[in-house]
């Protein structure tokens, strides 16, 4: 097959000359039914992208007429960019929610009449009412979870009348018994009624109403879309695969892409049946693995492997469940292996991984290329206080979205302005993106310190970074005006640029994502697997979960837990069972048996110092802070240590935080008993991180010195 275009040999191979034989196959694979089994890092978006671009240069796809799907906004963006890359910009790329509402706008007029309801974004405030209106006592926890219950009930096509016979078995949502909550659904759905309002689930569920009950609406949505891709197949709920079916009406042009050991939202209602079942619902299918990963060392995907083929038999029913995992063979080089730390407390975890970033930074590792990964969101206040501690920069995420910081605002304004009148193209454009954001404090190179001004300028930089970026992939033809419109376009989706700071999230929101190096916090049973996964099969979601976790990481992986919670607490947590085949001498795994004696080094215990008096080992945070037992005693300064709290105290108060957001009593402690006498001296203390010595280095050697 050759492509219509002058310089088509050129094309061809700039399309298919990057791609591996399997991932070749994908691309040059036109026609469907095709199912793509890829694992992690195995290069799946560049396989689909490209089998798009190269359908579109043969003249096979019509661009408007082919329907990319994923499940993120994010996702949707950045497959937008990559084929804009790849000289296909008008092919559609959407979330199944984003393209049923187009649908929705578009047809709701002839197939129901008047205006589309106003959609309701957020749940939690009807919900209440709806409970309220039942007189049932709901906290803002118990709301929650009480939605959650709802989204997963009519995602997989369920009524408040037919609800109660399939919940048998999901426990007590928000604490409440399952009558009461299929109460609350039908008072929701009353209320949303009454008020002319619908929430996100019933745009899928209407657009099925209308598809299925309405021919020509029908019919015109299948003549305007003849070829469907859809990535993260193993996402799909029973609703979303409906809404599929429909737009397929019956024909075969189907391209679907998953892996089921991704499976990590089936609290949601996700299930890999349709991937799985795929080639049997679709006899003509051809099936094409993607199992070499381009993204993780050998140490780390062997990791990956071992904890999927270790997984014990859960059952007839767990079993019945679990996908014959992925094989994946490693494309990259030998590395590091991995490492296991193990640590008296949280806190001292916490440390531990800070100082090992700070090394990985020293080192020449970005801080942008490096992940904290957790469970449970609230596991993330511990690590974020010891980075600030040590004025390592960090970003949350899941906190403040990018494009709503005020200085992205202010530099898309001025760069919309800018565009106008500016004609420039090509790598010119990058020059007169750092040129428009000087005026907002962007420089070429990055102010001394941290704080506010250092975050301003990561956030300009990033956008600057883009730019530079986006001129290179799209050559001499690119404006500024396009990069304005790009800039735009990754607002609503929430698609922000990489931004220099070390990233704290959690294992669900980290899917899609990769880190040069990845830190896996809290691996202790309760943590990991989640204390309420108690039936086998989600058992099996939190190995897949872990497994999602383990593939995130380039070259460097580490796990870190606790023995205990607080520093001198019962040490009385157990390593994760999922550790057991994975550290080294582990027993699901011959060959890391067989070498523990070579690997038992990678095995790392956050050893306490000792105390500078009697040479006792520290086991407390705050003992270990300042060097020395609780009971020895002490060779501070009291007058000083007093002068110290009273300056602190001031301080705390003008600019209206915590006294310990300043410094802690054992830094203060430290001061008054080290009593520095310059910068450098300050600088070495515990608790003295650059941040916190540019802001108030000078005074505290003011309050020693006064002393």
């Amino acid at each position: 097959m050759t492509l219509d275009t002058e310089n088509g040999a050129g094309l061809e191979e700039r399309i298919l000359g990057g791609l591996d034989a399997e991932q070749r196959a994908v691309a040059t694979s036109l026609h469907g039914p095709l199912c793509v089994l890829a694992g992690a890092g195995t290069g799946k978006t560049r396989a689909i992208t490209h089998r798009i671009a190269y359908g579109v240069h043969t003249g096979v796809y019509t661009p408007q007429r082919l329907l990319a799907v994923t499940f993120t906004a994010r996702a949707a963006a950045e497959m937008r960019s990559r084929l804009r890359d790849l000289g296909v910009p008008a092919v559609q790329a959407r979330t199944f929610h984003a393209a049923a509402l187009r649908q929705l706008q578009y047809f709701w007029p002839q197939a129901i009449g008047g205006t589309v309801p106003q959609l309701l974004d957020h749940k939690a405030g009807t919900i209440a009412e709806a409970a309220r209106r039942l007189r049932l006592q709901v906290d803002r926890a118990a709301v929650r979870d009480i939605a959650a219950e709802i989204e997963w009930a009519k995602v997989s096509m369920l009524t408040p009348s037919n609800y109660l016979a399939r919940a048998q078995g999901r426990g007590e949502p928000g604490g409440l018994e399952l009558p009461a909550v299929a109460r609350i659904f039908e008072a929701y759905e009353d209320l949303k009624t009454d008020r002319n309002i619908i929430d996100f689930e019933d745009v899928l569920l209407i657009t099925v109403g209308i598809l299925e009950e309405d021919p020509k609406v029908a019919a015109t949505v299948r003549e305007q879309y003849r070829h469907f891709v859809v990535d993260e197949y193993q996402d799909v709920s029973p609703l979303q695969e409906r809404l599929l079916q429909l737009w397929l009406g019956g024909r075969e042009e189907l391209c679907v892409v998953g892996d089921a050991s991704q499976t990590i939202y089936s609290f949601t209602g996700a299930t890999p049946r349709h991937l799985l079942d795929f080639p049997k619902n679709h006899p003509d299918a051809q099936v094409v693995r993607l199992i070499r990963d381009y993204r993780s060392t050998p140490q780390v995907v062997k990791l990956a492997n071992t904890l999927l083929r270790s997984r014990p038999s859960g059952g007839a029913e767990a079993d019945g469940l679990w996908a014959k995992p992925l094989e994946l063979i490693a494309q990259r080089p030998t590395a590091a292996e991995p490492l296991f730390i193990e640590c008296p407390d949280d806190e001292a975890e916490a440390g531990v991984v800070a100082e090992r970033i700070a090394a990985l930074i020293q080192e020449g590792t970005p801080a942008a290329e490096i992940a904290v990964l957790y469970r449970t969101n609230g596991q993330s206040e511990t690590f974020e206080q010891a980075l600030s501690a040590r004025d390592i920069p960090y970003q949350l995420r899941g906190g403040e979205r990018f494009f709503q910081r005020r200085e992205v605002r202010e530099g898309m304004l001025q760069l919309r302005a800018a565009s106008r009148a500016d004609g420039t193209r090509g790598a010119e454009v990058a020059r007169t993106v750092a040129d428009v954001l000087s005026s907002l404090g962007y420089t070429s190179e990055p102010p001394v310190g941290g704080g506010a001004v250092r975050e301003r300028w990561e956030s300009l930089a990033a956008l600057v970074n883009l730019s530079q970026d986006l001129a290179a992939a799209r050559g001499d033809e690119f404006s500024l005006t396009e990069f304005v419109a790009e800039l735009q376009e990754r607002a609503t989706s929430q698609h922000a640029p990489t931004v220099q700071g070390v990233t704290l999230a959690s294992l669900h929101s980290a899917k899609g994502l990769e880190w040069d190096a990845v830190f896996l916090v809290g691996m202790s049973e309760g943590l990991m697997p989640i204390s309420f996964a108690e039936e086998p099969k989600e058992v099996d979601e939190e190995r897949r979960l872990l497994y999602v976790g383990i593939t995130r990481a380039r070259k460097d992986l580490s796990f870190t837990w606790s023995t205990a919670r607080t520093p001198g607490g019962r040490a009385n947590r157990r390593p994760s069972r999922f550790l057991d085949a994975l550290r080294p001498g582990g027993n699901g795994d011959p060959t890391l048996r067989s070498t523990a004696a070579r690997l038992r080094k990678n095995t790392v215990k956050a050893v306490a110092t000792q105390c500078k008096v009697c040479g006792t080992l520290l086991t407390t945070g705050p003992e270990r802070k300042v060097g020395r037992c609780s009971d020895c005693p002490p060779s501070v300064d009291e007058q000083l240590f007093e002068a110290l709290r009273e300056w602190r105290r001031k301080e705390a108060t003008d600019a209206d935080v915590p006294a310990y957001v300043v410094f802690t009593d054992a830094t203060l402690t430290l001061i008054a008993e080290e009593k520095p006498q310059t910068m450098e001296a300050l600088a070495v203390l515990s608790g003295v991180g650059q941040r916190k010595l540019q802001k108030y280095g000078e005074a505290v050697l003011a309050v020693v010195a006064e002393q």
